[in-house]
């Protein structure tokens, strides 16, 4: 082993920092700077000399200050405590630190990612002697009244059971278990340590063939999810990124939930921080924090610790998913994350390319979205990690280099328009330019709850196709001029965007839409459609079906008609059926 030594530093550039006489060191080893002991991160070595990026203010660091090797990783503590925290960049509890006192994060604090003093209650689910590898549960400790906080074997660590604790009350320092493998023997506390950086393993990687339910009409019918799949959110200033990622994270059907606000202001973070206390989980009743961890790093945080707080968020979610969880990780945003990039590569001097990012923009986008998936884990259970992150282009310019990156390595793509969201139509999602490749993966889910579900998602994407064409006409003629089975198209594409795009997350019975009610209210449309155009054909004039008293219900149905009540959404479709029959016979 490689003796290490203190290094003196030589240089300082904003938050890169040069130093020498670092014999030893390793790569991406975290190093303590100056006599506030700063907490860096080794990113280039040459011969003893080395570059560190630097994740706290480094002001007043002085050249000749001492540079001091810990001998390991930027690392992560993983045990019980998880839930229900609040973490910045790097995993220092925000909780805590507002326990003490304090307004601000002092430079140079240390404080416990896990609770130290708290005690657990430990259960065993293994005997002595039994035989262990990487990722057994040997224990779960009942973390919240919502999750199961399972203790892992961690990885590469494979033997026997030589002893381990009984049921009871133990801190996370209490030594619960000794395993003898070939090396010798190793003691298993309630948590272990993980390197951010590095992807934690798994046996094999599936296809998932099941959504992620989120409750928006819009993304669960018309742009879904699968259930380890990777979106991004890409939007102009205030076309709704941020509260779109509130909904997802608040409804969607995952069981954990990390959120990550890198870079975000300080206010959005605030009103996070605010309401997810508040809010109840829509199928427990019980506070939604009991299975979320938030990590928040706003803007006014040292531009590294920005860097590094994605993999922060995506490491914890790695953590839960080889418990066999299914996580959702929204990451806001990642174009302020490849801002750190930018500012960090060119402190490094590195050679910028398209708009000044760095060259390796690509394969670190490539890296964070790589580490979510359905995965068989190393225990055999099934976990995933659906990683949803939105993209800031400036001026909404959707050609520039994060978003054009970022559409490489996601398979949908939920792309909020400046002109809906100025008509106060959220979610700002637009119908045209939004893709999802998970349709055909999770068609199957749908089809079993509605066997028509595909054909009436194409009907209703082909309805506002149509209508997007005619909008072109109508610009230059007006609509007066158009034939009624033209005029058709343009009333049910109405109908589509008030009574099924559009969704007011303020509203108690509008917020979350199950996936019945949103398959009932899509047939009740395409009904619409097929049965209205045939009497149109028929020389019925349009004003017949657009003033049947059933088209003002099922565009308040959404408001009205609440998620479970499928009688009043049945009865609603044979109001439809009955006014179109009594139209049809005047007309045969």
């Amino acid at each position: 082993m490689k003796t290490k030594q203190n290094g003196i530093v030589t240089r300082i550039n904003g938050p890169i920092v040069h130093a020498r006489n670092l014999a030893g060191v390793e790569m991406y080893e975290v190093v303590y700077v100056g006599s506030l002991e700063l907490v860096g991160e080794v990113v280039r070595i040459e011969n003893d000399r080395c570059v560190i990026q630097v994740y706290e203010d480094p002001t007043g660091v002085k050249p000749g200050e001492a540079v001091v090797p810990t001998g390991g990783p930027l690392s992560l503590t993983l045990g019980p405590g998880l839930i229900g925290n609040i973490y910045d960049g790097l995993q220092r509890s925000l909780t805590e630190i507002h326990n003490t006192g304090r307004a601000f994060i002092d430079r140079g604090l240390k404080v416990h990612s896990l609770p130290a003093d708290k005690t657990w209650p430990f259960k065993p689910l293994v005997a002595k002697g039994a035989r262990v590898s990487s990722g057994t549960i040997i224990g779960s400790v009942q973390e919240t009244p919502l999750i199961e906080h399972r203790i892992m074997i961690p990885p590469n660590v494979e033997g026997e059971i030589v002893d381990i604790v009984g049921r009871g009350e133990y801190d996370i320092e209490k030594v619960i278990a000794h395993v003898q493998t070939d090396a010798g023997t190793v003691e298993i506390k309630m948590y272990q340590k993980w390197p951010v950086r590095k992807p934690r393993p798994y046996k094999v990687r599936r296809r998932s063939d099941k959504p992620l339910v989120t409750g928006q009409r819009i993304i669960d019918t018309f742009f879904p999810i699968a259930k380890g799949g990777c979106a991004a959110i890409p939007g102009g200033f205030g076309t709704g990124k941020t509260m779109t990622q509130h909904a997802l994270a608040k409804w969607c059907d995952a069981q954990i939930i990390i959120y990550v606000g890198c870079g975000e202001r300080g206010n959005e973070m605030t009103e996070v921080l605010v309401d997810f206390p508040k809010l109840k989980d829509p199928r427990s009743g019980r506070s939604l924090m009991e299975r979320t961890t938030l990590v928040a790093n706003t803007s006014n945080m040292p531009v590294a610790a920005r860097e590094v707080s994605i993999y922060t968020g995506i490491t914890i979610a790695e953590y839960f998913r080889d418990m066999g969880y299914d996580v959702a990780l929204m990451a806001d945003s990642t174009s302020r994350w490849a801002e750190a990039l930018r500012e960090l590569s060119a402190r490094l001097e590195e050679m910028p390319v398209e708009e000044g990012f760095p060259a390796h923009l690509p394969s670190n986008l490539a890296g964070f979205y790589e580490r979510g998936g359905l995965v068989e884990t190393l225990n055999g259970r099934e976990g995933s990690i659906s990683i949803v992150g939105s993209v800031s282009p400036p001026g909404g310019d959707f050609s520039e280099p994060v978003t054009q990156h970022t559409k490489r390595f996601i398979r949908c793509f939920w792309a909020l328009d400046t002109t809906l969201a100025n008509a106060r139509h959220y979610p700002a999602i637009h119908w045209l330019t939004s893709y999802s490749e998970y349709i055909d993966d999770v068609s199957e889910w749908w089809r079993e709850r509605d066997p028509e579900w595909l054909a009436m998602r194409n009907t209703a994407m082909e309805i506002m196709q149509r209508e997007d064409k005619l909008q072109q006409i109508v610009k230059l003629v007006g609509p007066d001029v158009l034939p009624d089975s033209q005029k058709l198209i343009l009333l049910l594409a109405d109908i589509i965007k008030v009574a099924f795009l559009q969704q007011n997350a303020f509203d108690a019975t509008d917020m979350w839409c199950s996936p019945e009610k949103q398959t009932m209210i899509l047939k009740c449309i395409i009904m619409l459609w097929e049965r209205g155009g045939e009497v149109v054909s028929r020389g019925a004039p349009l004003r017949e079906v657009r003033n049947m008293a059933c088209v003002q219900e099922l565009m308040r149905a959404k408001n009205t008609i609440a998620s479970d009540d499928g009688k009043a959404l049945t009865a609603l479709y044979d109001r439809i059926d009955e006014e179109l029959r009594k139209i049809e016979e005047s007309y045969l």
